[in-house]
């Protein structure tokens, strides 16, 4: 694992481009903990998840889990968990920017970043049902993005599906030519980085409370949020220097 920080970006890179960055434990561990110290430094707004090589990531290390028990499955499984609920949990936004074939639990990381930036030639697929090991747990937050429908397709059949399709289920924001992708996915980091740090943590934590629920009950999550966010310092500083037609001054950055 490889990790960058030119603020307000953290650029966090899988680099094991040998054996197609496949998620083992240790890797996994890794990436947790990677994405919790540039989280903690309170000068990046935005991470970034890449990789080395013509693969984002295979999945699985499949030697990995065939040279193991049960307890050692237990152990990778719980790894993958803590680190794809640990994205969720962070302050700030976890963009993916996704070159080549992201399979498996590789799928699963993307879909568990917030968002995702892909080159044209991307690709994405879950598997697991052609080798026996049915891709359950990347399907938690596959299904969450794309649907059902789709989610269940791609687990059926372990086609792979290209990054315009990609795009159109909506497990992916952007697709851009391989030549700009790193450049696509700094311009959204920098959008959403032109915000109070604060407020856009605050955001991402509602989101997640309410996606999903039914309607009165997202409301009734919301609502006190928004009334907390309306007398916090950075909404005074936000509408002052909206009605003020001048830019704003985060507290904090």
């Amino acid at each position: 694992m490889q990790a960058c920080v030119e603020a307000p970006i953290a650029r966090l890179t899988l680099a094991r481009p040998q054996n197609r960055n496949a998620l083992s434990a240790e890797l996994l561990d890794d990436l947790a903990a990677a994405a919790a110290r540039a989280a903690a430094d309170t000068s990046v707004k935005v991470i970034v998840i890449a990789a080395q090589g013509p693969v984002f990531s295979s999945g699985h290390d499949l030697r990995e889990l065939l040279a193991g028990g049960t307890p050692d499955h237990e152990a990778v499984f719980a790894s993958c968990r803590r680190a794809m609920e640990g994205l969720r949990a962070l302050p700030v936004p976890v963009i993916a920017e996704v070159d080549g074939l992201a399979t498996a639990a590789g799928c699963q990381l993307v879909a568990s970043c917030d968002l995702a930036v892909a080159s044209d030639r991307a690709a994405f697929a879950t598997p697991g049902v052609r080798i026996g090991l049915f891709c359950s747990t990347p399907m938690v937050p596959l299904t969450a993005v794309i649907g059902p429908r789709r989610a269940l397709e791609m687990l059926l059949t372990g086609e792979p599906v290209d990054a315009a399709t990609a795009l159109s289920w909506g497990l992916v924001n952007r697709v851009v030519p391989v030549a700009d992708l790193t450049s696509a996915t700094d311009a959204l980091a920098a959008a959403i980085a032109a915000s109070s740090r604060e407020v856009v943590a605050l955001g991402k934590r509602a989101f997640y409370a309410q996606v999903g629920r039914p309607e009165v009950d997202a409301y009734d999550i919301t609502t006190p949020i928004m009334v907390d966010n309306a007398s916090n310092d950075a909404a005074r500083e936000g509408i002052g220097a909206f009605l003020e037609k001048r830019p704003p001054r985060w507290p904090g950055g």
